[in-house]
């Protein structure tokens, strides 16, 4: 609006220059004047032309005006547009900004966090190292030991295959009671030894012991770890077993010898069940282990009675064929080997002890020698103060007397006794004597668990 009053000032300040113009032209002095009727017509023509041209020039400047106002109106929309657009880019540079910030911020967020997790997780990547060490160190004692368990389990096997190739080879030799208690013996005496059981250290023969049923001598005693012992008896009976797999037995006389060679095992279970061994041994378990010196004379006993074993069990006692009796036994001599290193890891528990106690004691000792040479130094250099200071002052008097007698001044003694700083003592220092024992102890625990478990 004020550019468009602008322009009508303009245009009819113009308009009435021109006339004031005109009229100052018709008035001018040294003109000829002019019959007044003439000059009013012409005066009347000339405002009629102005009047005219007024509004020739009025249409013009309202045409004008209009085209300003229409392109005022233009520019308006053109700056409202450009406004909004302005203020768009406005909210959307701050938008942007705000995006920005907000993902800066997220990204150091998430650095942080990530750094964060970083240091945490950290230990644990060293654990799982570590847990992944002794993971590999397991995997290889396990592939040891697996290859130990399949050459015993081999051992186990040729055993037993040799135990029936002796069973059928010296059937015939077996005819009576006296050879077969013999070669039970021998056979049981054997397998012990092979599973590496020392005869009168780790099982004794024949021993006499007192029981509640009276004086017994079971075949063998098996000395446990712990002062535990256990009996084992070889006397088994398979006479009927021997005459059953002669050439000359039919059929049905075998099925009956088999079923007379369960029930004698059965009456052996009753007759060392009555005879209760471990009453006179020390620390025992309740059951007596019965030796059948081959597989088939089990088996076939339990082919007609399957009940034989739970029958045992009841009783208390256990049918040991060579091939589990070999594995208890092997379990029995691993244990002693177990029980001679947990002896040895406690006289090294005990000489550690000990030996830190000592070197305690041995430490303390030097920090009071180094004590007493430290008050020693300071006395020293107290007296040589002294007599710098309080009585030389006096003596160097007597220079007046005899001056070949001056008497010298002492020198003070700036050294110090040298303290211990090994790594070893200042561990020491830093580790009560009550906290080194307990791991000493820890880790013997600890390797014993260790063996154990590779055993088993």
């Amino acid at each position: 609006m004020l550019l468009i009053g602008l322009l009508l000032g303009l245009l009819v300040g113009a308009a009435l220059g021109w006339l004031a113009a005109r009229v100052l032209s018709v008035s001018a002095p040294g003109t000829v004047v002019e019959d007044p009727e003439i000059a009013a017509a012409r005066h009347r023509a000339d405002v009629a032309a102005i009047r005219q041209e007024e509004s020739e020039a009025r249409a013009t400047l309202q045409a004008d005006v209009a085209h300003a106002e229409a392109t005022v109106s233009g520019l308006r929309d053109t700056v409202a547009g450009l406004q909004q657009a302005l203020s768009t880019a406005r909210d959307d540079h701050r938008a942007l900004l705000e995006t920005q910030r907000r993902d800066q911020l997220e990204r150091e967020r998430a650095e942080s966090a990530q750094a964060q997790v970083l240091k945490t997780v950290a230990p644990v990547a060293q654990q799982l190292r570590a847990m992944q060490q002794q993971v590999n160190d397991l995997e290889k004692q396990r592939s040891l030991q697996h290859g130990e368990l399949a050459e015993q389990i081999r051992t186990t096997r040729r055993s037993a295959e040799e135990s029936r190739k002796a069973a059928d080879t010296l059937a015939s030799a077996l005819g009576n009671n006296a050879t077969r208690g013999y070669w039970g013996e021998t056979q049981l005496k054997t397998l012990v030894e092979s599973a590496g059981l020392l005869p009168r250290v780790d099982f004794t023969t024949q021993a006499s012991i007192t029981a509640d049923s009276g004086a017994r001598r079971p075949d063998m005693v098996v000395n446990l770890p712990g002062g535990k012992q256990m009996a084992v008896d070889a006397k088994a009976p398979y006479s009927s077993f021997v005459e059953a797999f002669r050439e000359s037995v039919d059929p049905g006389e075998r099925q009956r010898l088999l079923v007379d060679h369960a029930k004698k095992i059965r009456g052996h279970v009753d007759a060392l069940s009555g005879k209760t061994y471990w009453t006179g041994l020390e620390a025992s378990p309740e059951f007596t282990v019965a030796f059948i010196p081959n597989e088939q004379l089990l088996s076939s006993a339990l082919e007609v009675d399957p009940s034989l074993l739970e029958y045992a069990f009841a009783k208390g006692v256990v049918l040991a064929t060579p091939a589990n009796l070999w594995a208890v036994l092997k379990t029995v001599a691993y244990t002693w080997r177990q029980d001679v290193l947990t002896e040895d890891a406690k006289r090294l528990f005990d000489l550690g002890q000990e030996l830190y106690r000592r070197i305690c004691t041995l430490a303390g000792h030097a920090e009071k020698m180094r004590s007493s040479l430290e008050s020693a130094v300071g006395h020293y250099n107290a007296f040589a103060s002294s007599l710098e200071t309080r009585v030389l002052v006096t003596a160097r008097k007597l220079d007046q007397v005899d001056e070949g007698k001056l008497l010298p001044s002492p020198t003070l003694i700036d050294k110090t006794p040298k303290r211990i700083v090994a790594t070893d003592f200042e561990a020491l220092r830093e580790v009560s004597r009550d906290e080194l024992p307990l791991h000493l102890e820890d880790a013997v625990e600890a390797e014993i668990v260790d063996d154990t478990s590779a055993a088993g």
